[in-house]
């Protein structure tokens, strides 16, 4: 219920399994990155799985933005600022889990 709404638009009738398996997978690889016989695989899934996310996090923004536009409040502005800085953060994660390969 929580990851649900900011799956995109376009793929929100997959909502559900999109979530369950994107959290799978995050569990996956980071067990994958442990070993260092997996550690390629996993570093390699891992970037494109961040990339993957990504248009959620875009999502999450925009709808802290609107909400954040309807309340008007400093808690609501707040959320979205955050949500706007940690977008960018998203670049050196892929690379350091590229690194790993």
């Amino acid at each position: 219920g929580v990851f649900t709404p900011i799956i995109p638009k376009p793929l929100q009738k997959w909502a559900g399994p999109l979530v369950v398996v994107s959290g799978v997978a995050e569990l996956a690889c980071a067990a994958g990155l442990v070993a260092p016989p997996t550690r390629r695989l996993a570093g390699v899934t891992s970037a494109a799985l961040l990339v993957a996310v990504w248009p959620a996090n875009a999502q999450m923004s925009i709808n802290l933005g609107r909400r954040a536009k309807r309340r008007k409040d400093l808690k609501s502005w707040a959320g979205f600022v955050v949500s706007l800085a940690r977008l960018p953060l998203q670049v050196p994660l892929i690379a350091q889990a590229w690194r790993a390969v």
